[in-house]
């Protein structure tokens, strides 16, 4: 069937300027009896379909042929006009993977991004408005058959565009299925982090069992054993010098893939009230004035011997200065701060005034009332009452990792796990909470990680943090010390 915005039709109402009523377009013979007649040519009749007919013609009519190569210019900015207009909702989504996704590179386009869907966007409008004013003036249809079809495609390309981001951003049925299908494998872990942040995959991959931990009274510690229950006890109870306060022990191994290496450190400390929570001289509440330090920094203003991070924090688009730490903050057994809490698994992880490590999830008020001293909120909990939370996760997301525990008998452990690099690829969940599970731990609970994953000794990183393409290493808003003063708070 013809149609108004067919060449040939067009050709014989613009050049010719012969008007034919679409009663006529609707039947294809007489449709091609009206061109024999206006252009004097007989078409054959095998010629049927509108692609040869329109080669016939542009074979024996040359006024034909030049029309058509005058309709070339045109026929490329309608090309364009369509691609810009499909571009809109692509920018749109582009924009939304740069505000959520984990590659810093991609993150950086955003900018750009916007800029260009606003030009577009302009374009589009304007452009839109000059064609209408013309179809206006001139009298003609403004959407013709082609003109429909680029409509109707254009409407389907924009709505399977929003049915994704509805799918990926929010509908969390979907959003969870995608991390943990990609996430449960060693090759595909790009999708979820093309897509998603380290926090929405760290909150999809975390909930753990909802449990508090219990207070109990410590065992007595025997350094003098002739026999150890295993080597990590062996390693864990020698000690180079009876008074030494601490001790660092190197952390190699593979990861439950089977493959990937991961390295790190640990360190021992033996009594528990010698660990404690440093803040930031910046760190608050306030997005305008917070700041956090370096852990170097915090190390040094705390003459701290050992320094691991600990609160996750405020992190809008990766480009905070870490100084807000998200959920409560108990400092000397005070509320310093509380913000919002920034993971949906784990809770408070406390030490009490009788230098216990708590792990429960509680407001501040709850965790004063409980005796708490020092305490920074995150999660997963990793081990609960001698219980291996997460023994049986199946997730292979290797990150640095940051984790604290405490032994039966009161010796707390301080673990970093390296990540995203040659010497060590990370660790998933399951595998520090392996580690700590065979150094003894009672109860563990993973801290905030990724690029705040770091550990100093004597205000001097031993590990190697990963901080993307930043050359520095991030500010944080606190972190657990271990100091030669031990906390006397009661």
């Amino acid at each position: 069937m013809f149609h108004k915005d067919d060449e040939i039709i067009d050709f014989l109402e613009e050049t010719m300027e012969i008007h034919i009523p679409e009663e006529i377009l609707k039947d294809d013979k007489k449709a091609i009896k009206e061109i024999e007649k206006n252009l004097d040519i007989k078409i054959p009749k095998n010629y049927k379909k509108k692609k040869k007919i329109n080669k016939f013609l542009k074979d024996k009519s040359d006024d034909y042929k030049n029309f058509l190569n005058k309709k070339r210019p045109k026929k490329l900015l309608k090309f364009i006009y369509i691609i810009l207009i499909l571009l809109i909702p692509t920018l749109h989504i582009l924009i939304e993977i740069t505000r959520h996704t984990n590659y810093i590179k991609i993150r950086n386009l955003e900018n750009n991004l916007i800029i260009t869907g606003y030009s577009i966007l302009v374009l589009v409008i304007v452009t839109s408005i000059i064609y209408l004013i013309s179809k206006i003036k001139k009298n003609k249809q403004i959407l013709g058959f082609k003109n429909t079809i680029c409509l109707i495609i254009i409407l389907i390309y924009t709505s399977l565009i929003l049915i994704a981001e509805i799918a990926l951003y929010h509908n969390n049925k979907f959003k969870d299925y995608i991390i943990k299908e990609s996430m449960n494998t060693i090759n595909h872990q790009y999708v979820a982090n093309l897509f998603y942040d380290n926090r929405t995959i760290e909150n999809t991959l975390s909930k753990t069992i909802k449990v508090n931990s219990n207070l109990y009274e410590f065992e007595e510690i025997n350094y003098t054993v002739n026999e150890y229950a295993n080597p990590y006890e062996e390693e864990i109870l020698t000690k180079e010098h009876e008074d030494d306060i601490y001790k660092i022990i190197k952390i190699d191994g593979i990861s439950r893939d089977g493959v990937s290496k991961y390295s790190g450190y640990m360190a021992v400390v033996y009594d528990p009230a010698n660990v404690h929570l440093a803040t930031s001289v910046g760190a608050g509440i306030d997005k305008e004035k917070s700041f956090g330090q370096k852990l170097s920094q915090i190390s040094k203003n705390n003459n701290a011997l050992v320094a691991v991070n600990a609160s996750g924090f405020y992190d809008p688009n990766w480009r905070s200065n870490g100084g807000i730490a998200h959920g409560p903050v108990i400092k000397d057994g005070k509320i310093f701060s509380e913000f919002a809490r920034g993971i949906e698994s784990g809770g408070l992880v406390s030490i009490t005034k009788d230098n216990k490590l708590l792990l429960k999830r509680m407001t501040g008020e709850e965790a004063i009332e409980a005796g708490v001293r020092d305490a920074a909120d995150w999660g997963p909990y990793l081990i609960v009452n001698g219980n291996n939370l997460v023994k049986d996760y199946e997730s292979k997301w290797l990150a640095p990792r940051t984790a604290i525990g405490q032994r039966k008998d009161g010796i707390i452990l301080l673990l970093v796990i390296d990540g995203r690099q040659e010497h060590s690829k990370g660790a998933s969940y399951a595998d520090i909470a392996d580690i700590m599970e065979k150094y003894g731990a009672y109860n563990a609970a993973n801290m905030d990680g990724g690029t705040s994953t770091a550990m100093t000794v004597n205000h001097e990183y031993i590990n190697k943090p990963s901080n993307g393409e930043r050359k520095t290493y991030r500010g944080i808003p606190n972190a657990w010390i271990v100091t030669k003063e031990k906390s006397t708070l009661e």
